[in-house]
């Protein structure tokens, strides 16, 4: 009988641990980059490689030659030989809708803080793409990004990604005391929260930029699940004025839109950036919004959902769907309070 006792728990055990395995396969979808070394890049190489932002397989594989020749050292022939390889590793090629819609399944969301904010987006803010939210000062922007940093780290059966986050901060906004609070309303250690936001200040648009290099190694190294840059627009705005620097501001965005979504894909991260908006001059008074996003067409397009946050009734704000592959137009409230976004009071 005692036997028959353990050999019903042994595969209940092994069950358990191929399900731990398989989210660890999950988290470690991407190939670090000095697995080219096991197919004749040697070590010097890779590490140039590390530190021009290229820190997986997947990162050469989704480069231009031409950015791969632009590293120290990378001639035309070794970066034809560099994506050969990465090829190799990470094949691209094409599947069928059923095996998406089975991994789109997978896909874990992460928990906004308000139920209600929570439904409208069919789970939460979705990883492995880029969302982005707009509105005017106070409509509660900064403080979802706050509240995502602490419910990134959560368990996935808790509506968290398990994983650390990252802030980018480019308008000096970014506010650790306001992370005690939110961990303190989900019953988590306030030290560990804190421990697990990695946190930097953008100065320029330049530096905006080269924090992505950076960003790449530490994920490359360390399990997040949570990217968020606050704002993404604020810095292109100041560093390139006038009609005349437009065209270079845009192409500098798109640019660094376009590492955002590689890296989204790369990580499988949940990308958050906020936007600032501008007054919209068509039509005036009689236009249906008086204000809009800035970054035109190159934002709308690089973001897979854009979400319009709107002022309400005391700490009520309203988020609106403006844009999105998989969700209706529709509107949810929520509010903000010391402990982060929470459902909207009456």
């Amino acid at each position: 009988m005692a036997a028959a006792t353990e050999m019903a728990v042994e595969p209940t055990q092994m069950e358990e641990h191929a399900e731990d395995m398989e989210a660890e396969e999950a988290y470690s979808a991407y190939c670090h980059v000095s697995e080219l070394e096991q197919h004749g890049i040697n070590r010097k190489d890779t590490e140039k490689l590390a530190s021009a932002g290229f820190c997986t397989v997947q990162s050469i594989a989704y480069a231009t030659l031409k950015s791969l020749c632009q590293v120290k050292g990378v001639s035309d022939a070794k970066a034809q030989k560099l994506r050969e390889i990465a090829y190799k590793i990470v094949p691209s090629t094409f599947t069928t809708a059923a095996a998406e819609l089975e991994q789109r399944q997978n896909m874990v969301q992460l928990s906004t803080g308000s139920k209600e904010l929570d439904k409208l987006l069919e789970g939460g803010i979705e990883t492995g793409s880029l969302t982005e939210l707009y509105g005017e000062f106070r409509t509660g922007k900064t403080q979802l990004c706050h509240t995502l940093c602490v419910t990134a780290q959560l368990p996935l059966d808790q509506g968290g990604g398990e994983g650390k986050a990252m802030y980018i901060d480019t308008e000096g906004t970014f506010r650790p005391q306001r992370l005690v609070a939110i961990a303190e309303r989900y019953g988590v250690a306030a030290e560990m929260v804190l421990e697990n936001v990695v946190y930097a200040r953008a100065h320029n648009s330049e530096q905006q930029k080269e924090l992505l290099k950076q960003a790449c190694s530490l994920m490359s190294e360390d399990r997040f699940s949570l990217l968020v840059v606050d704002s993404a627009t604020a810095l292109y705005r100041t560093d390139y004025m006038g009609r005349g620097e437009l065209s270079e501001r845009q192409m500098q965005l798109a640019q660094f839109l376009r590492a955002l979504t590689r890296m989204s894909a790369e990580f499988g991260i949940a990308v958050v950036l906020t936007n600032q908006v501008v007054a919209n001059p068509d039509g005036m008074s009689f236009a249906k919004d008086a204000t809009k996003p800035i970054g035109g067409n190159i934002i709308a397009h690089a973001s897979h959902t854009r979400l319009q946050l709107k002022k309400a009734r005391g700490e009520n704000r309203v988020c609106k769907v403006i844009d999105s592959p998989s969700i209706a137009e529709s509107e949810a409230s929520f509010s903000v309070g010391p402990a982060g976004v929470e459902d909207a009071k009456e």
